[in-house]
């Protein structure tokens, strides 16, 4: 017997989803093959990102490979091809967004302990060289996915996959009733031990 599919949204479990708006961006940098960038596309609807910046070598839609991957999603996706990846993440910043960079480097954060602060635009780049260093000079944070088998990074539309769903589920977490009722409750907390003319608010971020 052939088992119906449902549509997520159709599910009651899409509850949790109703209203939200996931301000986050992606910006792909010299991505080389056309089934990443349609796979990215693909993800990039399904978590309910923004927008997609392309720049660089990245193939713009309409493109037969492109396609391929993204089965649609590159037709319902807002995009736009950019000149100058350096103009464009500056005034990313500018607006307020935390720039972030999935990269493999020393000093970047693992994933599952980065507190994005969001609106957040992510930054990728090529295949097997990465984002060129202009662009990272330019980040606020630099991410990696943890990698616990020989290998030491995976396909870039795979690594978007796992970015752009986790950003989702952060922030689904910060919109929950709880934990906006205990970040107001911790905005307004004060120390009891400080001093009665120094206190302040303290405001607390996930």
């Amino acid at each position: 017997m052939i088992m119906e599919r449902i549509p997520y949204i159709a599910t009651s479990a899409s509850e949790r989803y109703s209203g939200l708006q996931l301000p986050v961006g992606i910006l792909l940098d010299n991505v080389r093959s056309m089934y990443n960038v349609g796979a990215f596309f693909r993800t990039a609807d399904g978590a309910g990102v923004e927008r997609i910046l392309l720049s660089g070598i990245t193939a713009r839609p309409p493109k037969t490979a492109i396609s391929k991957t993204a089965l649609g999603a590159d037709a319902v996706v807002q995009w736009e091809g950019v000149d100058d990846p350096i103009t464009a993440v500056h005034e990313l910043r500018t607006r307020g967004y935390e720039i972030a960079a999935i990269e493999t480097s020393m000093c970047a954060v693992d994933i599952f302990e980065w507190q994005p602060q969001f609106p957040v635009f992510v930054l990728f780049g090529h295949e097997v060289d990465g984002l060129t260093p202009a662009l990272l000079n330019y980040c606020d944070t630099r991410v990696r996915i943890p990698m616990l088998g020989s290998k030491h990074s995976l396909n870039v539309a795979s690594a978007g996959a796992i970015v752009m769903y986790e950003l989702l589920r952060k922030y689904r977490a910060l919109r929950e009733p709880r934990n906006l009722s205990l970040n107001l409750e911790q905005s307004h907390a004060i120390p009891p031990n400080a001093p009665n003319a120094h206190r302040s608010r303290l405001h607390s971020s996930l």
